[in-house]
């Protein structure tokens, strides 16, 4: 039976968000010069643009990103490289893939088997080998704000993460949040990275978060266990009921009574949601059948990413899944980041390839079953790769020169292959791209335009890549 969590936290939660569903701007330019202003181009600069002819756009109303924190070994997932040197290449055998040509490894067989119904990029690169810059860099385009766990914080004024953007970007008619986060808050030692939050965008457009707890447990940080209001555990659904039923009469009297202090925002934006039948579903795995959930795997990967499936389900146009919040591998499978230094085979062969390519296959053959992966873009990619050389403890070591990731539906092309690497997998042999293009093209999958992205106040972090129809 579900049992759901009710847990502290001080994240703040934005209160609820426009009505309407429909990724779209909340109005069009009234004026040319305000838009390209917007843009920071001039009236030449901006006719020039409108002259190139309308962008494409996809067919996306929702994402799903898979975050791999830690930073995958491309070279021994999905970009083998058997011919290069002992000191180069791994233990793993190339196998087939449904393209000709196209290799994964025998770590990834499922993926393998469906590589013609999603695109691989394997020719991004970013800008830094530090956990927390990069992060930051691939989750917002920007390395603005970044902090290191050896340095000072960049100075600069952070930029918002893709899922505050695309939370800017559209208007739900929910309790549901318009950007939620499956897993913790990422972070490199007592470090939070910056690249989650929202930025200048406001709370509104920061991150609501849950985490898969196991079994059927979700836990939801955001609201505060108070036990005027409810209990912290619930056992089972008419337990679920009642306390919920308590919870929203507690809420009125606290926002309502002299007393009682009001409800912070964050809070009543937690307490909406939780008061809400539909919302509620969303959240209860229990309401799955038992061999899907095999499907996806039952871990906390694979049942994330079938959480994830639910949220896009219920309406909620960017769920970020985190593999992890840290970046040190743990024993829980699927647990623990991909900053495989030492025993990088061992694990991967282990654990982490398995529950990856378990999990994440489940996802789109889900998606694809339910009529969903035609609006619900997917992407899987970590903060950047691993170094081409094995060192000396069985690993590899961090890699921002070269590294891939996985796209799926809302207008990408199935079967794609863009870019390639080197001899060794060190670096992009051809188009080459960077987190702020992979950016760029969520946003364009969803419709928004450049003169959109001006009036709605947002800046596209890159250049758009050629990944869709």
């Amino acid at each position: 039976m579900p049992r759901l969590f009710l847990s502290s936290s001080t994240d703040p939660f934005p209160p609820a968000p426009n009505a309407g569903r429909t990724l779209r701007p909340h109005r069009r330019a009234a004026l040319v010069a305000g838009a390209a202003a917007g843009l920071g181009l001039n009236l030449a600069q901006w006719n020039a643009l409108k002259a190139k002819g309308p962008e494409s756009s996809g067919t996306a109303k929702s994402v799903i990103l898979v975050w791999l924190w830690g930073g995958p070994a491309h070279t021994d997932l999905f970009d083998p490289k058997p011919n290069a040197p002992l000191q180069f290449r791994g233990p793993f055998d190339p196998i087939a893939t449904k393209l000709p040509g196209i290799r994964y490894t025998e770590l990834l067989p499922r993926l393998a088997e469906r590589n013609d119904q999603y695109a691989l990029v394997r020719s991004l690169h970013t800008f830094h080998n530090d956990h927390g810059v990069a992060g930051t860099i691939g989750l917002t385009g920007s390395i603005d704000g970044a902090v290191s766990l050896g340095g000072p914080a960049n100075q600069s004024t952070a930029k918002p993460a893709l899922g505050s953007l695309v939370s800017r970007a559209s208007a739900v008619e929910s309790a549901l949040p318009g950007y939620l986060v499956v897993g913790g808050r990422l972070h490199q030692g007592h470090k939070v990275i910056t690249g989650e939050a929202a930025a200048h965008l406001g709370p509104r457009h920061d991150p609501f978060r849950v985490e898969y707890k196991g079994g059927n447990q979700v836990q939801i940080p955001a609201l505060a266990v108070d036990p005027t209001l409810v209990s912290g555990r619930m056992e089972d659904r008419d337990g679920l009921r009642k306390s919920l039923d308590g919870l929203a009469r507690a809420a009125d009297s606290f926002a309502a009574g002299p007393s009682h202090p009001k409800l912070d925002t964050h809070r009543q934006r937690a307490l909406s949601l939780l008061t809400s039948a539909t919302s509620r579903r969303a959240f209860d795995l229990a309401q799955e059948k038992q061999d899907l959930r095999q499907n996806y795997g039952l871990n906390r990967f694979g049942q994330s990413c079938l959480l994830a499936r639910r949220l896009v389900e219920a309406g909620i146009p960017f769920v970020q899944v985190n593999w992890s919040d840290h970046v040190e591998a743990e024993e829980d499978a699927g647990d623990g980041g991909w900053d495989l230094h030492y025993r990088n085979f061992q694990i991967l062969q282990d654990r982490l390839a398995p529950c990856f390519d378990q999990g994440f296959a489940a996802l789109l053959d889900d998606l694809r079953l339910r009529g969903l992966l035609s609006s619900t873009l997917v992407i899987a990619v970590g903060e950047f790769g691993r170094s081409p050389k094995i060192n000396d403890k069985a690993g590899r070591d961090h890699w921002e020169h070269c590294y891939g990731a996985f796209m799926a539906g809302g207008g990408i092309k199935p079967g794609f292959v863009l870019g390639s690497s080197d001899a060794t997998g060190g670096h992009p042999r051809d188009q080459a791209c960077t987190p702020g293009d992979l950016c760029a093209t969520v946003l364009q999958a969803l419709g928004v335009q450049s003169e959109q992205a001006a009036t709605l106040g947002i800046q596209l972090p890159g250049k758009p890549i050629d990944l869709l129809f």
